[in-house]
């Protein structure tokens, strides 16, 4: 019996350690998903202001044509796959890895993995990677996402891929978030007959030339977008995962407490029942 309470006694320090860890992974997670959440807002306008452009761009002209809207046959796609640098997320990076997985069958694929996860679970899978240069999403800057859509806008012109998507987790609130797929070539071409007016606007040397000079822009903020929607969904995922962990923890200590005392009663039952029985003899 007090082989039993001694074991009961260290399961339960063992269990009050881990929920320190938790606990305090959990008010760190906390503090970076403000940043996070900071850093997605401020980044929103900047991709929303250079969509529209685009859509003004192609909208204004009846007879525009970019090698950025040609649709042809897809016989390779290209995935910007984000995910985080660690796990103990709960189900964060598993969850975007099975939606790649599913939107990758039956097609020949390669990837540009951002983040250690990424990287680690392609490379296991023998999965074609593109670059291992951003193998670290907390240290990519807006910069990178500037290098990987002129990397990607480069392939699609040259026919190394027919099709490019990236692939994130997008921040829906504190409790979800959602993985997505979304596409950005070949992008869709304007739609005709909306009745809006033609702008009035002039662009030198042409509609097409600015219009081909902006889309790399508008990758990379599409890209850095993904990137900061990605890290604070990674950020309130941990978060989430560590609280249930420490409540989990807590439950566990209770349940512990309760056998301890238990066995404890026991013991000292059964030594006043010795005690008893020796004093009569």
């Amino acid at each position: 019996m007090a082989g039993s309470m001694k074991d009961i006694k260290l399961r339960i320090k063992s269990v009050q350690s881990t929920m320190q860890i938790t606990k305090a992974m959990e008010l760190v997670a906390s503090s970076k998903l403000r940043r996070a959440k900071e850093r997605m807002e401020r980044a929103r306008p900047y991709f929303e202001t250079l969509q529209a452009t685009l859509a003004d761009i192609a909208a204004a002209n009846t007879e525009f044509s970019s090698p950025y809207l040609a649709q042809r046959e897809v016989k390779k796609t290209c995935y910007i796959v984000i995910a985080g640098d660690r796990g103990l997320a709960g189900g964060y990076n598993s969850n975007l890895f099975r939606l790649v997985a599913a939107e990758a069958e039956g097609k020949d694929w390669c990837v540009l993995p951002v983040g250690k996860k990424a990287l680690e679970t392609f490379q296991r899978k023998g999965v074609p990677i593109l670059t291992d240069a951003f193998a670290v999403v907390e240290d990519v800057s807006v910069s990178d996402c500037f290098t990987m859509s002129r990397l990607v806008a480069s392939g699609f012109l040259k026919g190394e891929f027919d099709e490019i998507a990236v692939c994130y987790t997008r921040f829906e609130s504190m409790l979800s978030q959602a993985p997505k797929v979304a596409r950005m070539l070949p992008m869709d071409p304007p739609k005709a007959g909306s009745g809006k007016p033609r702008s009035l606007v002039l662009y030198e040397p042409s509609s097409e030339a600015v219009f081909d000079a902006i889309v790399p822009e508008y990758f990379a903020g599409m890209i850095w977008g993904a990137v900061c929607e990605s890290e604070a969904s990674e950020q309130a995922a941990r978060r989430t995962a560590m609280d249930a962990a420490s409540k989990n923890a807590g439950e566990m200590i209770e349940s512990l407490n309760l056998h301890y005392n238990r066995a404890r009663q026991a013991a000292i039952t059964q030594e006043i029942t010795e005690i008893v029985a020796g004093a009569e003899h």
